[in-house]
């Protein structure tokens, strides 16, 4: 009996004292910050429309916003999104008002944000006028290539920085094979 007391004595000690030792070990590592955190991350802030808002979603809020007023002017690929562009005249922005939501959920998940889920098709039926009767026409490597274009130019309108505009960047770059699709 006292032997088996001791063995579990000792085993005990020896996880202490290894739990006691990495721990220290984890406390001087470093995570490296996910590109949402880069781009703001979980830090509550002011929403300009009303409450709070993870200032990470915020930012990325507002580039998603900037660029689809880029891509409204962009005569090289505005005539995908017709029947946005038809409401949005027609001061209906229920449309509009979605797609965004869908965005920022998309980019916010694909950054790293752990409080939100994108719950929207897929890129390939998002892009594919088949299964999505608010896409008019399927897009090629240069609608892709203007498309990024004009994410850049909405980055920049809003001033993010060049080195986050390439992190996005490589984003929305593994995303080229589902949304081409001619």
């Amino acid at each position: 009996m006292k032997k088996v007391l001791f063995l579990n004595l000792v085993a005990v000690l020896v996880i202490t004292t290894t739990c006691v030792t990495s721990c220290k070990k984890n406390e001087t590592a470093t995570v490296a910050p996910t590109l949402y955190d880069s781009l703001g991350g979980t830090t509550m802030v002011a929403d300009p429309r009303g409450g709070m808002i993870e200032k990470g979603r915020l930012g990325i809020r507002t580039v998603v916003d900037s660029t689809v007023f880029v891509i409204a002017g962009d005569t090289a690929i505005n005539s995908y999104f017709t029947v946005l562009l038809a409401e949005v005249g027609a001061n209906n922005l229920s449309g509009f008002q979605a797609l965004e939501k869908s965005l920022t959920d998309f980019f916010c998940v694909a950054t790293g944000a752990k409080k939100f889920s994108y719950s929207g098709k897929s890129m390939v039926a998002a892009h594919d006028p088949a299964q999505n009767s608010r896409m008019n026409g399927k897009a090629d490597n240069g609608d892709f290539d203007a498309f990024v274009n004009d994410l850049v130019k909405g980055a920049q309108q809003v001033g993010l920085p060049l080195d986050l505009i390439q992190r996005v960047g490589r984003v929305v770059e593994t995303t080229r094979t589902q949304v081409v699709q001619k």
